[in-house]
């Protein structure tokens, strides 16, 4: 007899396995602007700006904003590679389901305060908006696969 591996879902989560390359999120605390996941990036979906001191108006090594275009990503990990930083600023998370109801939701953006998976810009609303429908994987109590 093998034992059940229903999932309760959304309760439950199967957890995927380590290499598993997952939807990319990004830490805005590590990161040096130092742009060679830019640079890295086939298809051109990060854009970052990095901050300036308003006194010097020299520029830091923090950024001002993080943005990932979730519709042009193809999960490469080219961009995680490429990052200097010990513990990486940009990686691919667990996550493997992201929602979308709309191509504003796709492109997600990190500036100061924003929480783990970020925020999108509504065109309509004109405001900066939570992803409503996603449930990030360290959030839910994961089921182990057999």
């Amino acid at each position: 007899f093998q034992p059940a591996i229903t999932v309760q879902f959304p309760g439950q989560k199967l957890t995927p396995p380590q290499r598993f390359r997952g939807a990319l999120t990004f830490d805005k605390e590590t990161c040096t602007a130092c742009n060679l996941c830019i640079k890295a990036c086939p298809t051109a979906c990060i854009a970052l700006e990095p901050a300036i001191d308003p006194a010097t108006n020299k520029r830091l090594a923090k950024i001002s904003w993080y943005q990932i275009d979730f519709g042009k990503c193809n999960y490469c990990r080219l961009c995680e590679e490429a990052c200097p930083t010990k513990v990486k600023s940009v990686w691919h998370s667990l996550d493997y389901e992201l929602v979308f109801n709309s191509r504003d939701e796709m492109v997600r953006c990190w500036r100061a305060g924003d929480e783990f998976m970020g925020v999108w810009y509504d065109r309509k609303t004109r405001q900066w908006r939570k992803p409503e429908s996603q449930i990030p994987m360290h959030l839910v109590p994961a089921q182990k696969s057999y």
